[in-house]
């Protein structure tokens, strides 16, 4: 069934230059690109995007980290789309990341991890509506 989720190139990634290799990876999966968007978030858009980990001891990391430089925001489309970016994607910390997997590979650690992905079909319309309106998004057959 095809369906969305929110996709996110991570601060750590962009400032490498790997924009375009995450979204080859993307593409290589049969995972389609409905809309996207470099931005820098703030502090406050950050804390917003993450508020349901307020509670946690990361928080404050995960935002300043998500914060200190721009990311690419993406709607990725498909079939099984949320499985497959997870799957592709890889356990969050990348010492444990299956080889061939984008946090695997392009991985710095646990929060500079290169991507974030939404976990459910709930999250990923909450997420993708925090960056974007009906209007961006783009649906190919």
């Amino acid at each position: 069934m095809t369906e969305q989720t929110l996709a996110i190139i991570k601060p750590d990634a962009v400032r490498r230059n790997l924009i375009g290799e995450i979204i080859r990876r993307i593409e290589a999966a049969g995972l389609r690109v409905a809309a996207a968007r470099l931005l820098h978030l703030t502090k406050t858009a950050a804390e917003g995007f993450y508020a349901v980990h307020r509670e946690r001891p990361f928080f404050a990391s995960l935002t300043a980290f998500m914060s200190s430089g721009p990311v690419m925001v993406m709607v990725l489309e498909g079939d099984g789309a949320i499985v497959s970016w997870r799957t592709l994607m890889g356990a969050t910390d990348p010492a444990k990341a299956d080889a061939g997997t984008i946090r695997k590979d392009l991985g710095l650690g646990v929060e500079q991890n290169a991507t974030h992905g939404s976990d459910a079909p709930e999250t990923a319309r909450t997420e993708i509506a925090y960056f974007f309106s009906a209007l961006d998004l783009v649906h190919r057959e």
